[in-house]
């Protein structure tokens, strides 16, 4: 074992180092290695897989499920500002020395069996959660599903959120395919939830073959509502007058009520009461997920990466009401589409602010503004480039009104680089204290 691993920085560093590359999927690895660690949940285990929506999702259930008495452990990936945000214990992030017991568990246990960073601080947080002796663990798939690392636990309950394509190099270039990835979460006997509300034909064929419970909306469960309240129905319950999520945008929706169809197929193991639900869904946090900060201009927080997120962006960002002008601070991987995205957003967009990443996988802000570029078609847009989203969002703020707005979206990057101090309030320079 390295002799120098004092700090859980230290950890993370050497973790990069023990597998020559940063993506490679496969379960057999990080089995042998969980198994030799005798790495098991006595608790019931909600599993998380799809496209956008798993972080929202998460924390829905982590909230119903705190306001109910029960002590959660939740894993998400990747993490905004700091790496202990990936394991929430009892709705805090972990404490840096809580997890280096654990870390050192991992690296004993693997003995000369190489794991990616992902499969190695997977393994640590975990071996965290078993340690903690949790009622309930929440686990959010990292990519795709099937060879995902976090599919070496069995799950009592998989969640599938919507679809769309992302990641294609790794999990397909349509629905169908990359639906399968993510049905891999599945299990024989157990509930599949399907959040989606055009769920690829993949998740029921999955479904079928493996034998797992599949819960689908508008057959086993049905939500609507008004512009004051939704009510939803399952297979034996029904909750009227629900109060919408305090996450904002049109899409939580649609994960919260597959939240409600995860609840009620674990209701035997989990029972929760209206009024948690009511509760949990009211005090649902989740920074970076359509986040406005209130301020003068207002700032919008959101890590839409890919069409189908940047399409929700767009969305709620038109039902936000009149602002002068927008200004957009922007960074993303190079795997992206970008085509649809620029496309989808500059219509609301008048100045861009591009920035580069710190990170080799992410797509510079010069080729950012160079794809930008060769489609806009709209005179008196500008745009420049950062070298990270810290300037890029000065910068903003220098050139902002304080009736205009301010969105930074994109990458967890992006999004963590300006929460990195703190979430900003901001104040235009050009309006006089104390107004």
């Amino acid at each position: 074992m390295p002799a120098s691993m004092k700090t859980l920085a230290d950890w993370l560093a050497y973790a990069e180092q023990t597998h020559p590359q940063s993506i490679e999927l496969g379960l057999a690895r990080i089995r042998s290695v969980a198994e030799r660690m005798q790495l098991r949940f006595d608790c019931p285990v909600f599993t998380v897989a799809g496209t956008n929506g798993k972080g929202s999702t998460c924390a829905m259930l982590e909230a119903i499920l705190a306001h109910a008495g029960y002590r959660t452990g939740v894993f998400t990936s990747p993490h905004l500002v700091h790496f202990e945000e990936r394991l929430r214990l009892q709705g805090e992030a972990v404490k840096a020395e809580a997890l280096m017991p654990h870390f050192e568990a991992v690296e004993a246990a693997r003995g000369d069996t190489p794991l990616t960073y992902f499969e190695f601080t997977t393994l640590a947080i975990l071996a965290c959660m078993v340690a903690a002796r949790l009622d309930v663990a929440v686990l959010e798939v990292g990519l795709g599903g099937r060879l995902d690392a976090v599919n070496i636990i069995d799950t009592d309950c998989a969640v599938i959120t919507s679809i769309d394509l992302d990641h294609m190099d790794w999990l397909g270039h349509d629905r169908e395919t990359i639906g399968a990835e993510k049905a891999g979460i599945m299990r024989a006997g157990k509930p599949a939830i399907v959040s989606d509300p055009v769920p690829p034909a993949s998740l029921q064929a999955t479904a079928e073959r493996v034998g797992a419970d599949l819960w689908l909306p508008g057959r086993d469960f049905h939500a609507g509502g008004d512009k004051q309240q939704w009510n939803w129905q399952g297979r034996g319950r029904r909750y009227a007058g629900l109060a919408y999520p305090a996450l904002r945008g049109a899409n939580q929706l649609v994960n919260a009520a597959g939240v409600l169809a995860a609840l009620e197929a674990l209701r035997p193991q989990l029972p929760v009461t209206a009024q948690a639900v009511r509760n949990g869904l009211a005090t649902v946090e989740l920074p970076g997920r359509f986040q406005i900060v209130p301020g003068q201009p207002v700032l919008v927080l959101d890590v839409a990466h890919n069409p189908h997120s940047v399409a929700a962006l767009a969305e709620n960002l038109d039902a936000m009401g009149f602002y002068p002008r927008t200004h957009a601070v922007f960074g993303v991987m190079a795997d992206k589409d970008l085509a649809p995205i620029l496309a989808r957003m500059n219509p609301l967009v008048e100045q861009w602010y591009f920035c580069d990443l710190p990170t080799p996988r992410a797509a510079s802000a010069a080729a950012v503004q160079a794809a930008w570029q060769a489609q806009n078609t709209r005179p008196g847009v500008g745009s420049a480039v950062f070298a990270g989203p810290e300037p890029a969002l000065q910068a903003a703020v220098a050139a902002a009104a304080p009736t205009d707005r301010i969105v930074v979206f994109g990458s967890f990057f992006t999004v963590g680089g300006v929460l990195a101090n703190g979430t900003p309030r901001l104040q235009a320079p050009h309006l006089p204290a104390g107004q």
